[in-house]
C-alpha cells in the first residue's frame, strides 16, 4: 500500500555547508562556554590550527568572529585570550537576566501555571538524573535548558530575542559557577524551590525563588576577595579551578 512506503533517509543530510571560519568559531565557542577554555586562557592560532587540522587563516577569521561577540579579546603584541569576566560584567549580566526571567515566569504562570510546573519539574528531573550519573557536561546542558524552557513558555518574541543576545554571556558564567560546585546535586537543589512554588500556584514565592537562584552568581563576585585570588587584577573574576 502507498501509505506503508517510507521516505528513504538522505545520505547528504549531514553535510556541513557553513564556512570553515564559522565551523571553527562554533567549536571554539562551545569549548569556551563549556569551560574547556577559561577566562584569561591564551588562544594560539598555530595550536588551534594544528588541533583542528586546518590552516591559520580560517582560525584567525574565527577568532575575529568571537571577538565581535565579546568572548575573546586580542591585545596587540600579546595575542588573543578568552575574555576575562569582571565583577561589573557579572552584575550587569545577572541583573538583566533576573529581569528577563522573572518577567518570563510571571507571564508563563499567567498563561498556564500547571503546564509551567510540569515542564520545569521535568527539567529538574533531567538535571537530577545527570547529577546522579556525575555527568557534568549533561548537567550543565540541562541547567541551561531549564532556563530556556522558561523563556519559551512566556511566548514572547521580543523576550526571546533579548534572551538570545544575553544567553552567551550567561552560559559562560554558568559554566564557571557550576565548576565551583563540588556536589552536583547542589545545582538541582537550587532549582527545586522555584518548581515547588510554581506547582503550588504561588507566583510571588516562585519569583522570589528565581531571584535568589539567579543571585547565586554573587558567589563568583565574592571570590574576588578570597585569599587564593589575592594576586588577581582588581575587578577581574578569576577562572574557576
Amino acid at each position: 500500500m502507498m501509505g506503508d512506503l517510507q521516505t528513504p533517509r538522505s545520505n547528504l543530510a549531514g553535510i556541513d555547508t557553513r564556512p570553515l571560519r564559522q565551523q571553527i568559531a562554533d567549536a571554539l565557542q562551545a569549548a569556551i562556554l563549556g569551560g574547556e577554555f577559561k577566562p584569561g586562557d591564551a588562544l594560539v592560532e598555530t595550536d588551534i590550527a594544528a588541533r583542528l587540522g586546518v590552516s591559520r587563516a580560517p582560525v584567525r577569521e574565527a577568532l575575529q568572529l568571537l571577538a565581535n561577540s565579546h568572548l575573546v579579546e586580542t591585545i596587540p603584541y600579546r595575542g588573543t585570550t578568552v575574555r576575562r569576566l569582571t565583577a561589573a560584567d557579572v552584575e550587569e549580566v545577572y541583573s538583566l537576566r533576573s529581569l528577563l526571567e522573572t518577567f518570563a515566569l510571571r507571564r508563563a504562570m499567567a498563561r498556564d501555571a500547571a503546564e509551567t510546573g510540569r515542564v520545569l519539574r521535568a527539567g529538574c528531573d533531567a538535571m537530577e538524573a545527570s547529577a546522579a550519573a556525575g555527568d557534568w557536561a549533561r548537567l550543565s546542558e540541562e541547567d541551561e535548558r531549564f532556563h530556556e524552557r522558561l523563556i519559551e513558555m512566556a511566548d514572547h518574541g521580543l523576550l526571546r530575542e533579548a534572551w538570545r543576545d544575553l544567553n552567551m554571556r550567561v552560559r559562560q558564567i554558568m559554566a564557571l559557577r557550576n565548576l565551583q560546585n563540588d556536589d552536583t546535586m547542589t545545582i538541582v537543589y537550587n532549582h527545586l524551590p522555584i518548581v515547588d512554588a510554581v506547582e503550588a500556584g504561588d507566583v510571588e514565592r516562585a519569583v522570589r525563588g528565581l531571584e535568589r537562584h539567579i543571585a547565586t552568581a554573587a558567589d563568583l563576585v565574592a571570590a574576588l576577595d578570597g585569599e587564593e585570588h589575592a594576586g588577581a587584577d582588581p575587578g577581574e573574576l578569576p577562572a574557576a579551578s
